[in-house]
């Protein structure tokens, strides 16, 4: 009686022994350090890796260490002040092709590394960083779309021969004027075919007779809910580029977005990085006047200069025959006959009737792919010194960066698909592809809330945290011993066991943790020697009927097991209805909570039932310290 076949022991050995490696890299804290991520048309390997080292040591700045992965080269310090110091020098080191930003790296030991242990990721709470509220601007969209609808319209009108006055936007929708009724007639059945999106009403009005047009409110949503969603897609493509480990970006309301950044310290390049808007335009090489003329005496009327990669002069003319709205899909590949990078792009109904016309009209002329980025600079004085606002922060301005990725002869009339050539490396093939699907927002975006935590409160925020927990596991510990004896020991092992397997697995499947994630961590711990409390007194009760000493320990465990199962299910279901209706900090205790049941469930019954069985199996007993 009392008694764990060898396996099982070895088994709970094994958990925890896996546990407490898994929860170790938690005890060793987070290092400052500096991310140099690449842009567009640079790349970080090992040769930048020595460049920057030799730029730190000449400047007499020492790194701990640095390391060269996916994300970009990254480089270790001792202390904040040298990694901003060491984040300025390299940016002015590098230039503009680099993005430098401030992080925070964990200090696990390597062979903690190797087997896969990673401490928890920290909430913005308890890590610091930067939280922004963006407001979506659904009605320069609306305008937007009912623009592209505008177009749409004049184009069906023109190749269906159909007579019209104008398109025009009125305050409800769209309007089109006609002078004879046989031609609006005629109008309303081409469009409802053609744009089954809009409803249509007709009216007459000053002698004019008008066809206006206006979304459904299904499709209305549609389109709403489909630039939210490419908004937040954007965002986290950018976030990317800050080496945020575990970014929040979610919806609130029907037309803001919530971006938090657990460990990011530098607000303004998480500002510059999150406001970039990147896109195509497609224009025709104007080939009837030169180009170096025009760099002499100016560009003629309707033409522009721009240059090339590789900053040689270009002349193009200033009308742009489509954009990177048209673009519906961009992919990475090679070209089959040259084996270098392009990216494939694939245009809608409108962008794809366009170029089809255009490139059928200029077989054998040229047409430019114009890549065109949006960036935000620090506005500076006269004497080269940022300029600040009433809250102290750099006052950024945007700048238009234009640059032409390829010039081809058009050899053949094109379609709804192209490729663009022309480029340096499968990397910038995949970048440029991912900006172009989601580089650029469906809906302009304002930051209208920001919030700083910094390094410093999220640390004492974790202090307190980690005090609240180990102060509430002293005293339940002390309560334990005093009422309950060894067996009061036994539960406290088993709470320290619960404590290490709930670490280990928030750390394992990488989970945030947050102030009400510690919040669980206590409650769990509450729940955990509560089970105990019923095996305990089960015990008590048993002996006090007058049954034997091993007999009222198997009997504890036993008759307490179906009190503790429906405790821990019915919390079980509260923390399922908390995560699946709940938002942000509610999930996070949630998530907490559930996995704090069902290490309750083991160590509470199997884990102190070992420890019981060690102690007190297979031994005659004349009485229970308990």
């Amino acid at each position: 009686m009392n008694r764990y076949p060898l396996w099982k022991y070895l088994l709970i050995a094994a958990v925890l022994l896996i546990g407490a490696i898994y929860a170790a890299p938690n005890l060793f804290g987070e290092d400052p350090a500096i991310q140099v991520s690449a842009t567009r048309s640079t790349t970080v390997d090992a040769a930048l890796v020595n460049r920057v080292e030799g730029v730190l040591k000449q400047a007499g700045l020492a790194y701990t260490g640095s390391q060269l992965d996916a994300t970009g080269a990254k480089f270790r310090f001792t202390d904040t002040e040298t990694q901003i110091r060491a984040r300025d020098l390299v940016q002015s080191a590098l230039g503009d092709g680099y993005v430098v930003a401030l992080n925070l790296l964990p200090a696990t030991p390597g062979w903690l590394q190797a087997l896969g242990a990673r401490p928890m990721y920290l909430g913005l709470d308890l890590r610091g960083g930067v939280h922004f509220l963006m407001q979506v601007d659904m009605r320069s969209f609306l305008r937007k779309i009912e623009d592209s609808y505008a177009d749409d319209m004049r184009r069906l009108l023109r190749e269906k021969k159909v007579r019209y006055l104008a398109v025009t936007r009125a305050e409800s929708g769209l309007e089109v004027r006609f002078r004879e009724a046989a031609e609006r007639d005629k109008a309303r059945d081409i469009l409802k075919k053609e744009l089954r999106e809009l409803i249509y009403t007709e009216s007459d009005r000053g002698g004019e007779l008008v066809l206006a047009a206006r979304l459904t409110e299904a499709a209305l949503a549609d389109k709403r809910r489909a630039a939210l969603e490419q908004n937040m897609t954007s965002l986290s493509n950018r976030v990317n580029e800050l080496g945020v480990a575990e970014p929040v970006i979610q919806q609130q309301g029907e037309d803001r977005i919530v971006v938090q950044l657990p460990g990011v310290q530098d607000t303004a390049k998480a500002k510059e990085i999150l406001g970039r808007t990147a896109t195509l335009e497609i224009m025709m090489v104007d080939e009837e006047h030169d180009t170096l003329t025009a760099l002499a005496s100016g560009a003629p009327p309707g033409s522009k200069i721009f240059k090339m990669r590789d900053g040689r002069p270009i002349l193009l003319k200033n009308r742009v025959i489509y954009s990177g709205d048209n673009i519906v899909d961009a992919a990475p590949g090679f070209d089959s006959q040259t084996g270098r990078a392009i990216v494939s792009i694939t245009l809608d109904a409108k962008g794809a009737a366009i170029n089809q016309r255009v490139t059928g009209e200029n077989v054998g002329k040229r047409m430019a792919v114009v890549y065109i980025e949006i960036k935000s600079d620090p506005l500076l004085d006269a004497q080269g010194r940022p300029v600040l606002d009433e809250r102290g922060e750099p006052v950024r301005v945007s700048r238009r960066v234009e640059e032409v990725i390829t010039a081809p002869v058009i050899r053949s009339q094109l379609g709804k698909k192209f490729q663009i050539e022309g480029l340096e490396s499968a990397r910038e093939a995949d970048e440029l592809a991912l900006l172009l699907r989601a580089g650029s927002f469906a809906a302009p975006v304002e930051i209208i809330e920001e919030r700083t935590v910094g390094p410093s409160l999220g640390q004492e925020n974790i202090d307190q945290g980690w005090r609240a927990v180990l102060i509430g596991l002293a005293l339940v510990m002390a309560f334990m011993v005093v009422y309950y004896k060894v067996f009061g020991l036994i539960a406290n092992a088993a709470l320290v066991m619960n404590l290490v397997l709930l670490v280990a697995i928030l750390s394992l499947f990488q989970a945030t943790l947050t102030l009400p994630g510690i919040a669980g961590i206590l409650l769990t711990l509450g729940m955990a020697v509560d089970a105990n409390v019923l095996i305990n007194e089960r015990i008590r009760e048993e002996l006090r009927n007058g049954n034997t000493p091993q007999a009222s320990i198997h009997a504890g465990y036993e008759k307490a097991f179906a009190a503790i199962a429906d405790a821990n299910i019915t919390t079980l279901i509260a923390a399922l209805m908390l995560f699946n209706f709940g938002t942000g900090p509610i999930k996070g205790f949630a998530v907490t909570l559930t996995i704090g049941i069902f290490t309750t469930m083991f160590t509470a019954v199997m884990g102190a039932r070992a420890i019981t069985n060690l102690s007190f199996g297979g031994r005659k007993l004349q009485s229970v310290p308990v």
